[in-house]
């Protein structure tokens, strides 16, 4: 199973971040305790012409876990025709213990490398790069995630045996199973429309406010509001959009939706509520630094700039998802 081109391309993508992370580590401790923008000593220049390069570096590896994610799920979805009871990516998942974990991690290490990378590029444009001290140590929170997430992928990779007999998504997503899973699946219709319409436009006015003033409150409210409406949107897919897609009332499966059966629908779902999530957290996360001098004007002008992609991707998922219940055949809620 490892030598599978996709794997490989994970493996490799994974280690080589840890690795890179690792080797920056050193510097990055250098820079905590001695960088001082207004020295004009030998080892400030050093740091300043260095740093450009390892950010430079970092981010071209960090952008690279952004597509690890995607293709993790695609690899997952089609190796389930090689493994006995697997249907979709759920029964790819479900060979070792590994694989939901696994799946998990990459998620995780979606959402901190695309905010870092929204901190990075602030810090970058201001003349003093006055978030340096602080992207590096937010590298060194960022290694254990990253290491954990690769030993991960690692186990679950190696222990892939084609030999064994797996189960499928409708023991995952069925009333029976005790999982988080199965409990969204039972969530009554009208409930699951209700917090799934309410978190997202819950999302959507927060966006707006960031968009038209940002600021703490507003960047606040779009990060906590983008992670409530991901988990609710999730929530969704499984109670009751993924049924409109399928034209069926008990297959609850978010992951048959990205077959080519279903014309790939999940991807269109999905891509806009990663963005959009990732860009509502980056949001929050850069306005404790709006008042530093040097980014007064740099972080709400990024602050926009990531609100109006939240506010577009909350926006598009809302529309495609609610396209998919009305084009559909299937009459979940009597009238």
């Amino acid at each position: 199973m490892l030598f599978q081109p996709a794997i490989i391309a994970l493996l490799m993508a994974a280690g080589l971040a840890v690795i890179m992370l690792a080797a920056v580590t050193p510097f990055a401790l250098q820079i905590i305790r001695h960088w001082d923008i207004g020295s004009g000593s030998e080892r400030q220049l050093a740091f300043e012409r260095r740093t450009y390069l390892f950010s430079t570096l970092l981010g071209f590896v960090l952008v690279a876990q952004l597509g690890a994610l995607l293709l993790f799920v695609f690899n997952a979805d089609r190796l389930s025709v090689m493994f006995v009871g697997a249907m979709c990516a759920v029964g790819t998942l479900n060979v070792n213990p590994w694989g939901f974990p696994a799946l998990l991690a990459q998620i995780g290490v979606f959402f901190l490398a695309s905010t870092w990378l929204a901190i990075n590029h602030v810090d970058t444009q201001a003349r003093d790069y006055p978030l340096v001290r602080i992207k590096y140590a937010l590298l060194l929170g960022l290694l254990p995630a990253l290491a954990a997430s690769f030993a991960l992928e690692w186990q679950y990779f190696v222990n892939l045996k084609a030999n064994v007999i797996t189960s499928c998504c409708g023991s995952m997503f069925s009333g029976e199973a005790k999982s988080l899973a199965s409990e969204a699946s039972g969530l009554e219709p009208r409930l699951a429309m209700g917090l799934f319409y309410g978190a997202l436009a819950a999302a959507l006015g927060a966006a707006a406010w960031c968009r038209q003033r940002p600021g703490r409150a507003a960047g606040a409210a779009l990060a906590a509001s983008s992670a409530a409406a991901f988990a609710a949107s999730l929530a969704g897919v499984i109670s009751f959009v993924s049924l409109y897609i399928y034209e069926h009332p008990h297959h609850h499966c978010p992951f048959c939706i990205l077959k080519p059966e279903y014309d790939y629908r999940g991807y269109a779902l999905y891509v806009p509520l990663f963005v959009a999530t990732a860009a509502g957290l980056a949001a929050g996360a850069l306005q404790p630094f709006a008042g530093r001098p040097g980014l007064a004007a740099i972080v709400p002008r990024a602050s926009r700039r990531l609100a109006t992609a939240a506010l577009a991707g909350f926006a598009l998922f809302a529309g495609i998802a609610t396209w998919f219940i009305l084009d559909s055949n299937l009459l979940l809620i009597e009238p």
